[in-house]
């Protein structure tokens, strides 16, 4: 397939979905330098981490997806990667455009994305969760290529000003202290957060959390890379239980804006829940953030899980948006 600067003709007037990897970051980076707008206004959200190692990919041609091109511009985008049998759908952005003609290109890319993956040797198994997409508005194409779909919620914790919730004072038990995360806790956290998905609707969504390996990589992905902003060891905690010195949950936090958290992780042992030491994580982190002058904190949770969503509330978290997850079973 040829680029449309070697075959003009192709693309006068006409709307195309070409293959992403024809294409070059100088090409892209108008496109994206809109979606980081849209992530910093309604996400509190620095996407430019995330946007410069897309446009890396584009650019060394690896990373598979499909442009929308109109009037010799790109004006739409979306990509998706390969974790051995698993698909995922990384991302969806379509420029400003009318309603109803950017919800149309929004389900086109998507079906050419999951008609590509289905059909892809190997392939049994598709993720997607499009953050930046209210619930509902990309459903129609999920769901005709029967998609379960589970709703998520996007939640913030206002750290200063008038809307800020008054600072509690939450007593950890006993028997558990609390320190900051260490790189010497990957294999341990890894095991807690296998353990605590176990039968658990997150691990429908998100199949690493079966496995400690894919715990292993999901960690990975969070310390490593920037896809959920920049880690912030200084805000993540472990909890301790003090006599035989394991680990018994974990909060991993990123910085996704200079002054906003963004909870990556937050989980227990099934045997310690009930205990508030969830509520002494959150509260680690909210703390070490507001000393840091910071105005957010923000997370992700399903709506099914009730438990904790009653949890955050009651810490002051609340939802400024909803969007879906999907998954696909082959």
């Amino acid at each position: 397939m040829a680029m449309w600067r070697r075959e003009p003709e192709i693309m006068e007037n006409r709307r195309e979905i070409l293959d992403l990897r024809h294409f070059s970051s100088v090409e892209l980076r108008p496109l994206l330098e809109s979606e980081m707008q849209l992530w910093s206004r309604t996400l509190h959200w620095d996407y430019r981490g995330s946007a410069e190692m897309i446009l890396r990919y584009v650019d060394a041609k690896i990373l598979p997806g499909y442009a929308v091109v109109q009037d010799r511009a790109i004006f739409g985008y979306t990509f998706f990667v390969y974790e051995g049998s698993k698909g995922v759908v990384g991302d969806l952005f379509v420029g400003d455009r009318s309603g109803t003609v950017t919800g149309e290109i929004e389900e086109d890319l998507l079906e050419h994305v999951i008609d590509t993956l289905q059909q892809s040797p190997g392939i049994h198994r598709i993720e997607a969760q499009l953050l930046a997409h209210e619930t509902g508005t990309l459903a129609e194409p999920f769901v005709a290529q029967h998609f379960s779909r589970y709703p998520r919620l996007f939640m913030v914790l206002p750290l200063q000003g008038r809307n800020a919730p008054r600072q509690r004072e939450i007593r950890v038990p006993g028997d558990i202290e609390l320190r900051r995360w260490s790189e010497s806790d990957y294999h341990a956290v890894a095991s807690v957060i296998t353990a605590a998905y176990r039968n658990h609707v997150d691990s429908e969504i998100n199949d690493q959390y079966r496995t400690v390996s894919g715990a292993l990589r999901f960690l990975n992905n969070i310390v490593r890379f920037p896809g959920c902003g920049t880690f912030d060891p200084g805000a993540s905690f472990v909890a301790i239980e003090k006599g035989a010195r394991t680990i018994v949950g974990v909060i991993l936090c990123s910085r996704v804006k200079d002054d906003v958290g963004h909870v990556t992780q937050v989980c227990l042992l099934p045997d310690e829940r009930g205990r508030g030491i969830g509520e002494a994580l959150l509260n680690a982190s909210s703390n070490e953030l507001r000393r840091r002058h910071f105005s957010y904190l923000t997370l992700t949770v399903t709506e099914a899980n009730t438990g904790a969503v009653s949890i955050y509330k009651k810490l002051g978290y609340a939802v400024e948006r909803v969007f879906d997850a999907f998954v696909w079973e082959g």
